[in-house]
């Protein structure tokens, strides 16, 4: 064994060394969140999404310019490998190629020569774009820009040495490519380097050998203490992601588990491991803060520095927790309120558009619950007006003070029956809080029930046995009293052994679809959008023709819940699109790029205490369209929207209406 092979050999041994004691230490700190998360269902559908987002990077190319240099970079470097890993095997015997291996060569070459110069100029655009551009979701502070250059020049230094071993080797061979070589980029570079001097080849080849060895090790130590750690965890976050059956779904708290120490989050050992592993994996590309509708109107809340901040905290707190090391100052602050403010918290609508965007995909709002919960739940810390949204829920099981007997009042003189009446319905109308006390949303109840009735669909409602389905108590951190709500209206719905439910409010749905679940709640349950659709479909309505009528010019919003939350965005808009007389106009940020009204996750209820107001922020757009007509699908979304066309003073130009208002309109 030679001088250099000793010196490859300490280097080999030093560098994986600390590369596997860095990554136990992460590992070890993940296993300091005490909540439990069992990932390992359904592989074959883990290891799709592993092909699709992390490998495919699918999300990516929602940005499309930064999806296309950052997949170079990522397909360039998986490519890479192979050279690296040819590289490392030289360090032990010298000698060793992919000359012999025919095809492999081939591609091997090929891959180094157009990648690497794909790479190379993908990686000069990123720094253009941090450096002289300033991206704005790319300003994450002086730190995180010198992170994010060191990486972006240790790849450029990756290529780079691997272009000069090439080139060194090809000025060796008289400049010729070997049988089954295909580097012809750097055929002309060898030629231009060497032509005058081939006797500087051999050392140039060692030199650019050990500077590839030094910068992919180098690299390689770097990654667990930088904040392209993604790099590492990216994959094995995208195989733990949810998948479709619990998509943007809250998991229950075991209430009756006696040694719970936290009903929610209040610090990294109450979170899961995916919760860890969410903060391991943030690039801070700001994607989902250049999304998020609070961060948009000037509120303090990012989603960005949320997945930051348990990062932060776990590599402050988990290593002693780990090791049993105390540290007074470090243990006796917590994740909630010292490195994430509680009003940052309250800010969060729950519209999922961070968790839509992250190309990782982090789960967000599964974080910013949980600390509610803690907030709520254990240090009954939470805005002042919530106290009077509890105490109507507990009540008149409505977040407003309405009297629960008044629920059923809107369907007087309409022939409507009850479950208590006679429960041989065909499907049951859940018709929600807004729908039963709202004035506004009274009359979308009303034109909905009318299209049944005109539809013959045999429907029932449960009147005053119906209680608020629990969706805003949970949202907003109140599990005890979401899961109380939740467990009632199950016990009355099997009671009557209800089997299928329309309801016109996004919130009931994906409650009663997808959470219910949790408790035993199983039923097929339909958006009043869908069941609209349905009967048009079916000839169950007819619509009036409108051909001499003034044409409709109108836009259509789509509520977070049920757009990104359960994939529901043609069905509106198939509806509106039969009527002939609506010229239909869509908004820029539209279906999954859609933007909030401001409503969800509980903020119907709360204050802006700073920033603008996110339904303005929507209402502006919609205007913008010069729609006369703005459609919604959703009470919240339809107060709002409503809120803001009252703001802008075009109340009598611009209607808000549901979209079971319109079809009722345009029925014979």
């Amino acid at each position: 064994m030679d001088t250099k092979n000793i010196v490859f050999l300490i280097i080999f041994i030093l560098a994986f060394g600390f590369f596997f004691y860095s990554s136990r230490n992460l590992i070890r700190y993940m296993f300091v969140a005490k909540k439990a998360d069992n990932r390992l269902n359904k592989i074959g559908t883990r290891l799709l999404n592993v092909l699709k987002y992390a490998i495919g990077q699918k999300k990516l190319f929602r940005f499309r310019l930064a999806g296309i240099l950052h997949s170079l970079i990522f397909w360039g470097f998986l490519l890479f490998l192979f050279a690296v890993v040819e590289a490392l095997i030289q360090g032990f015997f010298p000698s060793f190629n992919y000359e012999s291996t025919g095809f492999f060569y081939s591609l091997v070459t090929f891959i180094e020569d157009i990648f690497g110069a794909l790479v190379m100029l993908a990686v000069l655009v990123a720094i253009y774009r941090r450096v002289v551009i300033k991206v704005p979701r790319l300003e994450v502070g002086k730190a995180g820009k010198l992170d994010a250059l060191l990486i972006l020049s240790l790849i450029f230094l990756v290529v780079l040495s691997m272009f000069g071993q090439s080139t060194a080797l090809i000025a060796q061979n008289n400049f010729n490519l070997l049988p089954n070589q295909m580097n012809f980029i750097a055929l002309p570079l060898s030629k231009l380097i060497y032509s005058g001097n081939i006797g500087a080849a051999g050392t140039a080849h060692e030199v650019f050998w050990w500077m590839h060895i030094v910068v992919v090790l180098g690299f390689l130590n770097y990654l667990p203490y930088s904040k392209h750690l993604h790099v590492l965890t990216s994959i094995p976050n995208t195989f733990f992601s949810n998948l479709s059956d619990v998509r943007n779904t809250l998991k229950p708290i075991d209430l009756e588990d006696e040694n719970l120490e936290t009903f929610g989050v209040a610090d990294i050992e109450h979170l899961s491991w995916k919760q860890i592993l969410d903060g391991y994996s943030c690039t801070e590309c700001g994607r989902c803060e250049s999304v998020c509708p609070a961060a948009t109107v000037g509120k303090t809340l990012s989603p960005r520095e949320i997945i930051v901040q348990i990062r932060k905290r776990t590599k402050d707190k988990a290593h002693l927790l780990a090791n049993g090391i105390e540290n007074e100052e470090v243990m006796s602050k917590t994740l909630v309120h010292d490195y994430i403010p509680d009003l940052n918290l309250w800010q969060c609508t729950t519209c999922m558009a961070c968790v839509q965007e992250c190309p990782v995909m982090i789960e967000h709002v599964d974080s910013i619950v949980d600390m509610r919960r803690d907030l709520v739940l254990t240090e009954a810390q939470f805005p002042s007006n919530l106290n009077n949204v509890f105490k109507s829920l507990e009540t008149n099981y409505t977040p407003w003070a309405f009297n629960s007997a008044d629920r059923a009042n809107w369907a007087e003189g309409m022939d409507i029956k009850t479950m208590a009446q006679d429960s041989d319905g065909e499907i049951l109308f859940w018709v929600g809080c807004a729908g039963s006390f709202d004035a506004r949303y009274q009359k979308v109840t009303k034109a909905f029930a009318k299209l049944m009735q005109k539809g013959n669909i045999d429907f029932r409602i449960l009147g005053t046995e119906e209680k608020c389905n629990g969706d805003t108590a949970r949202r907003l951190g109140n599990e005890y009293l979401a899961q109380t709500l939740m467990k009632d209206n199950i016990e009355k719905l099997n009671g009557y052994n209800v089997k299928k439910i329309v309801t016109a409010c996004p919130h009931c749905f994906h409650s009663l679809k997808n959470e219910y679940k949790q408790f035993g709640g199983n039923f097929e349950v339909l958006h009043h959008t869908e069941l609209i659709e349905e009967m048009l479909n079916e000839g169950k309505l007819e619509l009036s023709d409108n051909v001499d009528e003034t044409a409709m010019d109108v836009t259509y919003h789509d509520s977070c819940y049920l757009g990104r939350y359960n994939n529901i965005f043609d069905s509106p808009r198939n509806s509106l699109g039969k009527v002939e007389k609506i010229n239909y106009i869509e908004m820029k940020r539209n279906k999954t790029r859609g933007f909030c009204c401001g409503a969800g996750g509980g903020r119907m209820f709360l204050e802006d205490e700073e920033g603008g107001r996110i339904n303005i922020e929507r209402t502006k757009e919609a205007l913008a369209t010069g729609a006369d007509t703005i459609a919604s699908a959703c009470p919240f979304c339809m107060t709002m929207i409503t809120d803001g066309v009252k703001h802008f003073e075009k109340s009598e130009e611009v209607k808000v209406k549901d979209i079971a208002e319109i079809i009722l309109e345009n029925t014979k």
